[in-house]
């Protein structure tokens, strides 16, 4: 804990959950909102792609090799040297624990150096609050979080307080979609390579939507990829122009449950906060990157009267400025963290949560 700390405040980066190394910049303003200086992404794509998915030992060696460069980058962009820097925030939880280690070490070690706090930020705090950077958001919202690793239905309160409304019970979003891609024999990362192909086809095979019309706000996912992969055994061998239709009715089915959840988690947010809280839908993470599920999300978020606000694609796949950014509104409230803050490869926004049935796992 530190007193609460005065605007402006400009804060270093750093991420290194997964196989991104990214190190940004980002100065939180006098009026709460705020401003990027700088955005660094190394991607590994390249040392990842044959093995159809991230090896977190080659992750973690990445990390170490590219992580000062990307420092230094993120400085230079911002015409700063660390004398300029009042914090040094870093991705703590949840992720893998050898790319979370690499990159704890490197802020403490400069935290240390400098005598500036640390703070050790949940990455999914960071998505949660990125609407704030982008769009000066304030509080409370709801949040649908989908990317790799989590799936979620979220109403964020304030910083440091959630409450979650519906999970995945077994494949998150994106998993789901590389899943799909591999099954098909498409590239890495999956989300693309489907919504790719997807483009060019239609979605004519019939697909199962699991949870559809579920009063709780729930997510499930492993039935639909095993639907897909029965679909293409009875399509086998598959042409082209078949691969590009099991796409299309994969994602088509993809936007009816998200569609549909998300609607249910409107009506409980509407419920629990009452007519005149905040109608706003905020999408965010990796997959939101999706034109076809923005599309739906946008249609759903007008039917109930809501804003519908998705952060920039650089935004919600893993950057730093993310973790900047909620590293600095975590400051401004007087919070930072010691230096033996842990590597967490499960950080749940909500630990008091009831667990879903079958659900909790993906935490």
């Amino acid at each position: 804990m530190v007193a609460q700390a005065k605007d402006p405040i400009t804060v270093l980066g750093i991420e290194t959950s997964c196989d991104e190394t990214a190190a940004a910049i980002v100065t939180r303003l006098g009026n709460g909102h705020g401003e990027i200086l700088s955005n660094v992404v190394r991607s590994q794509l390249d040392l990842h792609a044959a093995y159809g998915g991230v090896v977190p030992e080659i992750a973690a060696r990445a990390h170490v090799e590219l992580l000062d460069a990307a420092i230094l980058q993120a400085l230079a962009e911002a015409k700063l040297g660390f004398d300029g820097v009042d914090a040094v925030a870093a991705t703590a939880g949840p992720g893998l624990v050898g790319g979370l280690i690499v990159g704890l070490t490197m802020a403490k070690s400069i935290a240390l150096a400098r005598g500036v706090p640390f703070i050790a930020v949940n990455h999914l705090e960071a998505h949660a609050l990125t609407a704030g950077l982008t769009d000066g958001l304030s509080f409370p919202y709801l949040l649908l979080l989908v990317s790799g690793g989590h799936t979620q239905l979220l109403i964020v309160k304030d910083v440091g307080d959630y409450e979650r409304l519906g999970t995945t019970l077994d494949d998150a979003l994106g998993e789901a979609f590389d899943k799909a891609a591999k099954l098909l024999g498409l590239g890495y990362p999956g989300g693309p390579e489907v919504e790719k192909h997807a483009a060019r086809g239609r979605a004519s095979i019939k697909l199962p939507r699991p949870m559809l019309g579920r009063p709780e706000p729930h997510f499930s996912l492993a039935g639909l990829k095993t639907a897909l992969r029965h679909e293409a055994m009875a399509h086998a061998p598959l042409s082209d122009e078949t691969i590009a239709d099991l796409c299309a009715s994969f994602q088509e089915a993809v936007v009816d449950i998200v569609s549909d959840r998300t609607a249910r988690a409107i009506a409980i947010y509407e419920k629990l906060l009452g007519a005149d809280a905040q109608r706003v839908l905020v999408v965010a993470g990796g997959v939101a990157a999706n034109q076809r599920l923005k599309a739906a999300l946008e249609k759903t978020a007008r039917e109930h009267d809501f804003r519908l606000i998705v952060p920039p694609p650089a935004l919600c796949t893993d950057n730093a400025a993310m973790i900047a950014w909620a590293g600095a509104e975590r400051l401004a409230r007087g919070l930072s963290d010691d230096l033996a803050a842990p590597a967490r490869a499960r950080w749940p926004l909500d630990p008091d949560a009831p667990p879903a049935l079958g659900a909790g796992v993906k935490a």
